[in-house]
């Protein structure tokens, strides 16, 4: 999802690079050096050989303002809702649904990913990324004309859905047309446009909470860029159809639908059950029980499907079960899920505390993230910048854990109703260089481990790890402020006649009765509570580093070629 890094296969590998590979993937291996790869530090001379662009001047000009502002759109849903969550709660209520807001993007993303990026290696580019265009705006329209909760949730799936599509058809047309030596600049320009919507997202949408507009053109403005950007779309974007040889037909049985049915499963399986724990539904009652149960079912269900090809074959299937067998690839899998949780939770979290401990408004608590947010984006270029000139992985991801394991603990031990605003932003930028330092490395060194041919597989599969990083740990956050907030405020409350729904209203906003018809004693108590919520937020923070910590110490001590690319 930011800026990432393309890699040659390391020593270990011996096959050779066919110069035939398909330049459609994400990420395109480039030719080996004559030395070994872990010794150079530098882009061969014989990248650029026999390798041209075929589209220049202002028509390329354009279709990299396409790519950039797909890149930006995706970034700035990821992060948007972060700031709307109070405002669209007071709309509809449905307060025991408030964490879908945030992980309903990503689940859109986390369901598809796999098969999308599996699509663009076989359907035409230009209509596949129109498609997932159409879907993401039509998803964002729903969200803004949203009548209930409900339909505001489905819409932030569907966007999800289309916004990978977006994402990932940017990658793979600037893979496909640019060469070998200038592909890592634009892919750069694309991380740039992803970091400046996630920076961009939590101050658009506190802006429009604020106005007249309301939240809803959060989701409206979607469909202005695309407006301003369908020409260039629909008449400048090249068509690009990497499987000629088959028909459409043909490219349907490719795909793996009942993998990518049951890869969808695992996680809306598991956010339906977190969402409503305690919250909607009774921990001992039968959905949850059955959702909870279908989780791990589902898993199973996945891992034989792709193990004996189920309704797919070796080549089609859209999980790389085979890197399972590689502990350094799980490594790597494990530490890029900590690094999601260690920036998601923070950035969702650090609002809900100024909102309910100042009070502030949305544009506000916007500023009140963007020390947290602008620092984790500039680590996460500083580690783009200087990782492949080293070539050297491990201190990274050793130095990037101990700060989130630091900053997180003693966000957890010091932050409480009167820690002062100076403190919160120093312990959040203690955070953001840890999540920042590491969250993009395992898209440089993963594909380096692999065989040429396998990078794509490399990238959906650190995909999955990143994006499904953001889902648990919103999932499981929410369920933890839900549950652990209205303890504390029912406690707070014990004995003033206030109703569950009350106790759940005040966990919207201070909006709510609870904040309006109490005494200022009894408001400090209920504060404390939800104060007390957000700080065991942060013990999953911890956990995220600490367990990073760990696995940083069992990565290879190895220097690998490094190049910029991109994932997502």
């Amino acid at each position: 999802m930011a800026d990432v890094e393309k890699n040659q296969p390391s020593v270990d590998d011996k096959s050779d690079i066919d110069p035939s590979h398909d330049t459609s993937a994400i990420a395109t291996p480039a030719e080996p050096a004559e030395e070994s790869p872990r010794e150079s530090k530098e882009i061969p001379e014989a990248l650029a050989e026999g390798d041209t662009r075929t589209i220049h001047g202002w028509r390329w000009a354009m279709v990299c303002v396409i790519c950039c502002s797909s890149a930006f759109l995706y970034g700035l849903d990821t992060t948007i809702a972060a700031n709307i969550q109070g405002p669209a709660v007071e709309t509809f209520g449905a307060v025991d649904k408030l964490a879908w807001l945030g992980t309903g993007f990503p689940l859109g993303s986390v369901a598809v990913i796999l098969s999308v990026g599996k699509a663009y290696g076989t359907f035409n580019m230009k209509w596949l990324y129109i498609a997932s265009m159409i879907m993401f705006e039509a998803g964002s329209a729903l969200c803004g004309a949203s009548p209930n909760m409900s339909a505001l949730i489905v819409g932030r799936v569907w966007a999800g859905i289309g916004g990978a599509g977006i994402y990932l058809g940017g990658l793979n047309i600037v893979s496909h047309f640019t060469t070998l030596r200038e592909r890592s600049i634009y892919i750069a320009m694309i991380s740039i446009a992803w970091g400046a919507g996630c920076i961009l997202g939590p101050v658009i949408g506190g802006a429009f909470a604020d106005s007249s507009a309301t939240w809803r053109w959060a989701f409206y403005i979607n469909l202005v860029i695309f407006g301003a950007t369908a020409p260039i779309i629909f008449f400048l974007l090249p068509s690009v159809d990497p499987r000629p040889d088959l028909t459409y037909m043909q490219k349907q049985a490719k795909i793996d639908w009942l993998g990518s049915l049951l890869n969808a499963a695992i996680y809306a399986t598991f956010v339906v059950a977190l969402t409503f724990a305690g919250a909607g539904w009774a921990w001992s009652s039968g959905s949850f029980i059955a959702c909870i149960v279908m989780c791990p079912v589902s898993i199973v269900a996945f891992g034989l499907q792709q193990r004996f090809l189920i309704f797919t074959t070796l080549e089609n299937r859209i999980f790389p079960l085979d890197f399972l067998t590689n502990p350094q690839l799980i490594l790597h899998y494990v530490l890029t899920t900590c690094a999601a949780a260690a920036a998601f939770i923070p950035l969702y979290y650090i609002p809900v505390f100024f909102g309910f401990v100042d009070g502030d408004n949305g544009i506000t608590t916007a500023v009140r993230v963007l020390p947290f947010i602008c620092t984790w984006i500039f680590c996460c270029m500083f580690n783009g910048a200087l990782m492949p000139v080293f070539g050297v992985y491990w201190p990274w991801y050793l130095a990037s854990n101990f700060f989130v394991l630091v900053g997180s603990a003693l966000f957890y031990s010091l932050v409480g109703v009167n820690t002062s605003t100076s403190t919160i932003y120093g312990l959040s930028v203690i955070i953001g260089i840890g999540g920042g330092l590491s969250s993009q490395s395992s898209y440089s060194v993963v594909p380096a481990k692999v065989e040429p041919h396998r990078v794509p597989d490399a990238i959906g599969f650190i995909n999955t790890a990143q994006i499904g990083g953001i889902v648990i740990s919103l999932a499981i956050s929410g369920t933890v402020f839900q549950n652990v907030a209205y303890q504390h405020v029912a406690q707070a409350l014990d004995g003033l006649n206030f109703s569950p729904a009350d106790i759940h209203d005040a966990l919207a906003g201070t909006g709510s009765t609870v904040f309006t018809n109490t005494t200022p004693q009894v408001r400090q108590q209920v504060l404390e509570g939800i104060v007390s919520a957000i700080q065991d937020n942060y013990i999953l923070v911890m956990a995220a580093g600490a367990l990073g910590l760990i696995c940083s110490l069992f990565l290879k001590r190895e220097k690998l070629f490094l190049e910029m690319a991109a994932g997502g």
